[in-house]
């Protein structure tokens, strides 16, 4: 079979085969270890500026304290600090996270809303997180991008764009909504383990034959 050459053709291409490399769901490919759409809300919100690994440290006593938004809401901030401290930038964090759970209790009963639209109305979320609860949460099309998609998209000229809103968009227009949220996950899981920022390893990369930057970066 020839190589693709349309952004789109490869597109499919390489949706095929990241499932084939990295099978499952949303939930099973999803690296936050989560409750319900409260506590992966608050890990997504947890995870900028760090890595998963470290939010995963926090939920146990987080969640254990605060089960509920409404007890976030009520939360002592520097208790909740405290908790969350491991993951940096604590302080924004903790305001952030208050001021979300109100805004669950006062604007939603207390319930994660699944339209884009008031995901990111609430104060700390932006589209990378709330494309993370629709589509890990809600099981709802949704194409969180963040430094490994977006590196990864750029190399195997997917898209262009820099700016992550942007990629999205790109990125929509060539993957089914269905597939999204998988797509998502499946770059970010090729990102962390071959198709590295300074290094990545070309050789052993399934998708080396489709990529056009395919040994050219960090030679």
């Amino acid at each position: 079979m020839g190589k693709p050459r349309s952004p789109k053709g490869r597109a499919r291409e390489v949706v095929a085969r990241l499932a084939r490399e990295y099978p499952g769901t949303e939930m099973e490919l999803c690296a936050l270890r989560h409750e319900g759409l409260f506590q992966l809300l608050v890990a997504t919100i947890l995870t900028a500026q760090t890595t998963d690994e470290r939010v995963n440290k926090v939920p146990p006593a987080l969640f254990e304290r605060y089960p509920t938004p409404a007890d976030l809401a009520a939360a002592d901030p520097t208790e909740l600090e405290n908790l969350i401290r491991p993951t940096g930038f604590f302080r924004n964090k903790a305001h952030s996270l208050q001021a979300m759970a109100q805004a669950l209790e006062e604007r939603f009963g207390g319930e994660v809303p699944s339209e884009l639209e008031d995901l990111v109305s609430l104060p700390g979320v932006g589209r990378k997180t709330a494309n993370v609860v629709r589509s890990v949460g809600f099981g709802l099309p949704g194409l969180p991008v963040d430094t490994h998609v977006g590196r990864v998209a750029r190399r195997l000229d997917l898209t262009s764009q820099t700016d992550p809103v942007k990629a999205e968009l790109e990125l929509n227009a060539l993957v089914a909504p269905a597939e999204r949220g998988r797509f998502s996950l499946r770059l970010i899981l090729l990102g962390r383990r071959v198709c590295h920022p300074r290094r990545p390893r070309c050789e052993d990369c399934i998708l080396c034959d489709l990529c056009p930057s395919a040994f050219r970066v960090g030679r």
